[in-house]
């Protein structure tokens, strides 16, 4: 159930924007070969480039020395400056996220004006794309579980040890699909490109992959430009950060008269909704492996809804009338939903394998869980993390892994002020192991914030020009809300 789980923990949970009536950034797959050499790459808006897709191969562990080795693919856009820096390499995000697809979006015009600087990679990580090894599994015989926080984490750990148990025995070292393997592959990647050093541009779990690469291979880096910061002890996001979010949008409601007046506090609304539905879930039907389910939609299901739509301010501004709705028992506003309910139901390997190996340390962990009995989204924001923890020994980094680092890299470092993914708070923490940094704030933009305002395009160009970027705040409308 390989596509399902990207799909779940890639666009949902990520960017809140694989939902049917939020079709705000989704794209057709681009054109892409399956053998090396140069072809049109399918871009945003129907614009097609030249580009070229090339492979290497890595060990899928490198600590393993039985371990097979894995073909790694990548898009290289070529350069039009008659004196190419760097190669900017694209990291994605996600976990999960495969970066041909996501520079075929929305992003597709920046990595265009980011050839009159260098060559653009498009490197699809370990487990992605055409960089996926992971055998798919048979769709399980299961029944679904009530989606409640009980029955899924119960049903989830359950299916993650036996998929782990089948890669194993097929031969996959799931041991493999970490970080810190996949900063190793970067750096392969780098010689395989004949470069001495390389740039980075990542976005969410791709700067949590970029810290890893500076940690590891600092020397063979460049610069970095990176976005909606993802620190190595992060991989779980503190549930008070995302409080403090929602009480700035509890605020915003205040500039509507109407909505205020609807809505007088929107944190007790959502605990409302969670608990009463949480207790007594609800039945709807949903689509699994092509045959009608019902599923009993309990309230985690819903907080873990909301974590994706207060990932940016397109979604998030839905979140006001559907909880109104919810309150009011009109639970036919989840229909569209439904299919990214189902596809919770589902293992890919590679992304729930990464969140289990960056873990979370001792501390932080009783931080969270701590947080979590009275936060609005509990532990829901990160499922299937802290959720998995336990499950398959000896996966975990460790605490060398998670702790932090200097780092002397020139970086451009952006974040937008409604990102609910990665709260600004977080991203605050990350930024200060930063020596060499120049910080680029979008007001009421979120998680995606590489295209939320035109601004951005030309700073990154200048910064990977290798010109002075200084702090900067730009400014977009806060969200409309609406109640129906």
């Amino acid at each position: 159930m390989t596509q399902t789980s990207l799909q779940r923990r890639a666009l949902l949970a990520a960017a809140g924007l694989a939902l049917p009536a939020l079709a705000f950034a989704q794209t057709a797959p681009p054109v892409s070969p399956t053998e090396a050499g140069p072809f049109r790459f399918r871009g945003w808006q129907g614009k097609d480039t030249d580009a070229e897709r090339g492979f290497f191969e890595v060990p899928e562990d490198r600590r393993d020395p039985r371990s097979r080795k894995i073909r790694l693919s990548y898009v290289r856009f070529a350069s039009t400056a008659a004196r190419p820096g760097p190669p900017i390499i694209y990291l994605a995000g996600g976990p999960g996220g495969t970066a041909t697809r996501a520079l075929s979006g929305p992003r597709f015009p920046i990595m265009m004006a980011l050839r009159e600087v260098a060559d653009v990679i498009a490197f699809d990580q370990r487990g992605t794309g055409l960089s996926n090894h992971i055998p798919e599994r048979p769709a399980s015989t299961r029944p679904p579980p009530p989606f409640t926080q009980a029955g899924l984490t119960s049903y989830f750990r359950t299916d993650f040890q036996e998929a782990w148990v089948d890669w194993t025995r097929a031969g996959v070292a799931m041991t493999g699909y970490n970080t810190e393997q996949n900063a190793d592959d970067i750096d392969d990647l780098r010689r395989h490109l004949g470069a001495e050093k390389v740039d980075l541009w990542g976005i969410s779990y791709g700067t949590h992959l970029a810290l890893s690469m500076l940690k590891r291979h600092g020397d063979r880096v460049n610069r970095v430009a990176l976005a909606s910061l993802e620190g190595q002890d992060q991989t779980v996001k503190r549930p008070s950060a995302v409080d403090t979010l929602l009480s700035h949008v509890d605020g915003l409601l205040a500039a509507d008269p109407a909505v205020r007046a609807a809505i007088p506090d929107l944190p007790a609304l959502m605990r409302r909704v969670h608990a009463r539905m949480e207790a007594a879930p609800v039945s709807l039907t949903a689509t699994l492996n092509g045959a009608p389910v019902t599923l009993q939609i309990g309230g985690f299901a819903i907080q873990l809804m909301s974590g994706g739509l207060i990932a940016n301010p397109q979604t998030l501004a839905m979140l006001p009338g559907l909880y109104l709705a919810l309150d009011a028992g009109q639970t036919e506003v989840l229909k569209p939903f439904m299919g990214e309910f189902a596809n919770l139901l589902g293992i890919a390997g590679m992304p729930e394998a990464t969140d289990l190996a960056s873990g979370i340390s001792p501390g932080r962990l009783a931080l969270v869980r701590r947080e979590a009995k009275t936060a609005v989204l509990g532990e829901a924001l990160n499922f299937p993390m802290p959720q998995l923890l336990g499950v398959v020994p000896g996966a975990d980094l460790g605490e060398g892994f998670r702790a932090p680092l200097r780092i002397d890299h020139p970086a451009l470092l952006l974040a937008g002020t409604l990102d609910g993914r990665t709260p600004m708070s977080e991203q605050d923490e990350v930024a200060a192991q930063f020596r060499r940094k120049s910080r680029v704030i979008v007001e009421n933009a979120g998680h995606n914030v590489f295209e939320a305002h035109p601004d951005v395009q030309p700073l990154l160009v200048r910064f990977f020009r290798g010109e002075a970027v200084a702090d900067t705040r730009l400014s977009l409308p806060p969200p409309t809300f609406k109640l129906g």
